[in-house]
This record gives structure tokens, C-alpha cells and sequence, in this order.
């Protein structure tokens, strides 16, 4: 092959773009690569400000943001794309992406199959009233979103289901709803299928099953304080009538309890040391076997229809998994051809920098400055999975630095944005869990409807591990280095 062919090659290769960017020069130098993330930041802030936060208009903010980056390049546009793509098809987006699709079939095959109804079932027959049904609800959340993995699922089914039920029962309603938010932040920050526990272990190279291992010490030390708080907190409520208790009574059943079968399976396939995907495969086609087994229809996995308009649809449970993380797929994409952009301007080696100056070679400075950065992030970002993407390239290479091991870190990123997601007022999490609760006062007209600044300083669990985890950054509680070949050592 001659030269030319070699030049003819290359010049094919970066028409259809496909070289590699290693540097960008940017107008105002290595920080206005930052434009991008900070439009976003600002965007997400103003529709939360405006009640108007959707995963669509946060994709949208996005998508304009590395528009607006374009113009502060000062190198060849086409590299500046070409970084975008490099960006977006980093393995770790991609894996988290495939990951989320497999968790988010599993999930609403478990809900389809009726497990949330056998839940609160399981709830009603216990018969306990104010602070008591409010533990019992904590304890149901906690249960059903590391099940399912999806914090957001929780406080959706839980806020039309057992909010009613808690009001009925004496419970306190902003208490009330803090414990539904109290249960979705542990099984978002504990659950294998979870996406926050997904993206925080593959963004710090680390394996699903070790980080669920490494981090229950610390939920389950921010869960019992937060379980005694509210069932002392949780009584006081008003109650509701007889007609309504049994009318939600009416709606629930224990036979969906037989779902904990292949929940139980995955979580034991993924704690043993199972590919998540090879475990989620497997507790797929087991959910499915168990929801034909009991009678649910085969409609309720997938069903292809015609709609009203006489076009093709497709629906059940499978397609709605997938169909319920397109948004966020694309969103994490973007986000991290942001933080890709940063990568190639030299911004994140900048901040690096300028951290270990501050930190001076002491690792518990490190921590510190891994739980502010992780902080700061969700401040703006209202989506804690994207706030993990954000911050995730900075907490790798900021723990790297001092040898950190990989369950630290994606300890540090998880617990921290997990829980701020269902704390902050215009965060995600709790704008869902108020119009959750306003669409099922329509249908029970004696619930209160709670505001997203009341249940701020309730929400015990998230706050619980954020004091958790300061303390291990403090004192060095569980702290473990890398070893040669990837294991826990303690020096």
C-alpha cells in the first residue's frame, strides 16, 4: 500500500469521522468548554424553578448547550463534533444504557405481575395506625424499590397506593410522603438493577455486585435511625373514613407476593458474582414463567395492537421497560459528550489540579472534595443519574490519583446523589412524589396534598446517609486502596 492510499484512507476517515480528537483549543481558554454543563445546570434549574421539569426539555437543554459550545471552539469545528462522538461512545455510557433497558423490563414485569399490590396487602393485614403505618411504609418503599431498582417507580406506586392508606390510618402526611421518599432513596442507592448503582460502578470501573456488598454497611447505618424517626414523627394525622379504607382495601391482593420468587433469584444470581445482564436475563424469563403460571395474560409482557388511528403499537410490560429509559438514555449520552469535551480541553485536569493543591497528598481532603463536587452537582442537576454522569470522570480520576478503590469512590458517588435526588425541593424526585399526590387527590378527595418545601427536612434516609457518609470521609471509616490486582487493602 502506498503513501497515498495511506493519505486517501485517513482522508476517508475523517470525512465520515472517524479519527480521534486528543486535544481542543477553546476561546477564553480550558474552562469555556464548562458552557455547555453550565447551560444545562442553568436550564434545569429554571424548569425546576417553573414547575416545568420533564426528562424531554432536560434532553433539550442539553442538546442546546453543546450547540452554544460550538462557537467558543477554537479549533476545526469537525473536531469539535468528532469529540462529541468520541464522547458518547465511551463504553461507559453504553453499558449503563444496554443495563438500564434489561432492569427496566425486569421491573415492570414484577409490577405487571402484581407485587406492588402484594406489598401493601401485606401492609393492610398488619393493622397499624399513625407513626407505626408510617415505619411499616419506609419499610414496604425500602423493599420495593431495590426490587425493582427504580426509585422514581416507587414514589409513583407508593404515592397513589399507600399515601392513601397512611392517611386513613393516622399518619402524618408530610411524614408520610417523606418515608416514601426515604424508601426510594435506598433501593435507588442499594439495588444491583438500579440505575444510580449502575452508573456509579461502571463509571468508576468497578463490578455491580462488589459495590452492593461494599455500600450496605452504609444504608443500613443511615436506615435504622431513619426507621425509629419515623415511626416517633409519623402519628398525628387526622385518619380518614371507613368508606374510603375500604375502598382502597378493595384494590389489593396478596397473590402478587409470589413475584419476590424471581426477585429473590436476581439478587441472588447478582450477588454471587452473575453478569447483571446474564442475571437480569434470568430473572426475566422466571418473572414471565411465574406471571403465566399464576394467569396474568401474556398481554400484560407484550402486546401488539392497532391503535384508534389504525397504526402499529406495541405495549406490556417489556416494551414499557425499555420505552421508560429512551429519554434518559439520550440524555446520558449528551452529558457525556459534555464531560468528554471538558475531558479533551483540559478542564478536568485543571480542576484536578487545583483539588490537590487544596488537598496537599491528604486522601481524607480527597473524600471531602469527592463528596463536595458530588454535592455541588446535584445541587443543579435535578436528575440524580445524570448528576452521577457528570461528576463520575472527576471522582475517577480524583480517586485514582491517591488509589482509592473503585467500591470508595462509586460508594461516595452514589449515596451522595441518590440521596440529594429525593431531598432538594426542585429535584425530580419529589416534584414526581407532589404530582403523584395531587393526581390521587382527584380520586380520594379527603388527602392533603403536600408541598415539595415541606417534606425537605423529613426525608430521613437521604439525609441519614449524607451524614453517613461525611463521617467516612472524617474519620476514614471503610476506606480501602486498590491492590495490585484490583482487591481491598487497607494501606
Amino acid at each position: 500500500m502506498t503513501k497515498d492510499d495511506d493519505q486517501q484512507i485517513q482522508d476517508a476517515r475523517e470525512a465520515v469521522g472517524d479519527h480521534q480528537i486528543k486535544k481542543l483549543d477553546f476561546y477564553g481558554g480550558a474552562f469555556a468548554a464548562t458552557i455547555p454543563l453550565i447551560f444545562f445546570i442553568i436550564w434545569a434549574i429554571s424548569l425546576s424553578a417553573m414547575k416545568l421539569v420533564t426528562e424531554e426539555a432536560l434532553v433539550l437543554g442539553m442538546v442546546i448547550g453543546v450547540a452554544i459550545g460550538l462557537f467558543f471552539c477554537k479549533s476545526q469545528w469537525k473536531d469539535y463534533a468528532q469529540g462529541l462522538v468520541q464522547g458518547m461512545a465511551q463504553p461507559i455510557g453504553v453499558i449503563a444504557v444496554i443495563a438500564w433497558f434489561w432492569a427496566g423490563m425486569f421491573a415492570k414485569l414484577l409490577a405487571a405481575g402484581g407485587l406492588v399490590d402484594g406489598l401493601i396487602w401485606f401492609g393492610f393485614q398488619t393493622g397499624l395506625e399513625g407513626g407505626f403505618i408510617v415505619g411499616l411504609t419506609f419499610i414496604l418503599a425500602a423493599i420495593f424499590s431495590t426490587a425493582v431498582g427504580t426509585g422514581y417507580g416507587t414514589v409513583a406506586t407508593f404515592g397513589i397506593l399507600m399515601y392513601p392508606a397512611g392517611i386513613i390510618l393516622g399518619a402524618d402526611p408530610v411524614i408520610l410522603l417523606a418515608a416514601i421518599l426515604s424508601g426510594a432513596v435506598f433501593g435507588d442507592n442499594l439495588a444491583p438493577v438500579s440505575d444510580t448503582t449502575i452508573v456509579s460502578a461502571t463509571t468508576q470501573d468497578a463490578d455491580v455486585p462488589g459495590v452492593v456488598r461494599s455500600r450496605f454497611k452504609y444504608s443500613i447505618t443511615a436506615a435504622i435511625p431513619a426507621l425509629i424517626l419515623f415511626v416517633i414523627f409519623g402519628g398525628g394525622g387526622s385518619g380518614g373514613n371507613q368508606e374510603a379504607f375500604m375502598q382502597l382495601k378493595e384494590k389489593v391482593s396478596p397473590e402478587g407476593l409470589i413475584m419476590l420468587l424471581p426477585f429473590a433469584l436476581v439478587l441472588f444470581l447478582a450477588l454471587s458474582g452473575r453478569h447483571l445482564l446474564t442475571s437480569l436475563t434470568i430473572g426475566i424469563v422466571a418473572s414471565i414463567i411465574v406471571m403465566l403460571f399464576t394467569g396474568t395474560p401474556f398481554t400484560e409482557v407484550i402486546h401488539i395492537y392497532r391503535n384508534d388511528a389504525g397504526d402499529a403499537a406495541i405495549g406490556g410490560a417489556l416494551m414499557n421497560g425499555i420505552g421508560g429509559y429512551f429519554n434518559m438514555a439520550i440524555l446520558i449520552l449528551f452529558i457525556l459528550a459534555a464531560a468528554h469535551l471538558m475531558e479533551l480541553a483540559g478542564t478536568m485536569e485543571a480542576i484536578k489540579n487545583f483539588f490537590l493543591k487544596l488537598i496537599n497528598g491528604v486522601v481524607k481532603r480527597a473524600e471531602l472534595a469527592i463528596y463536595g463536587i458530588v454535592a455541588f452537582l446535584n445541587l443543579f442537576i435535578t436528575i440524580n443519574t445524570a448528576a452521577e454522569i457528570a461528576a463520575g470522570p472527576f471522582v475517577r480520576k480524583l480517586g485514582k490519583e491517591f488509589n482509592i478503590h473503585p467500591y470508595r469512590r462509586a460508594n461516595f458517588l452514589d449515596t451522595v446523589s441518590s440521596s440529594l435526588g429525593y431531598i432538594f425541593p426542585w429535584s425530580g424526585g419529589v416534584l414526581l412524589a407532589w404530582a403523584t399526590i395531587k393526581g390521587a387527590a382527584d380520586e380520594y378527595g379527603f388527602i392533603p396534598i403536600v408541598g415539595p418545601a415541606e417534606v425537605f427536612p423529613y426525608v430521613f434516609q437521604g439525609w441519614g446517609l449524607l451524614i453517613v457518609m461525611l463521617i467516612a470521609a472524617l474519620t476514614g471509616w471503610g476506606l480501602r486502596f486498590e491492590g495490585k490486582n484490583g482487591e481491598e487493602v487497607k494501606k
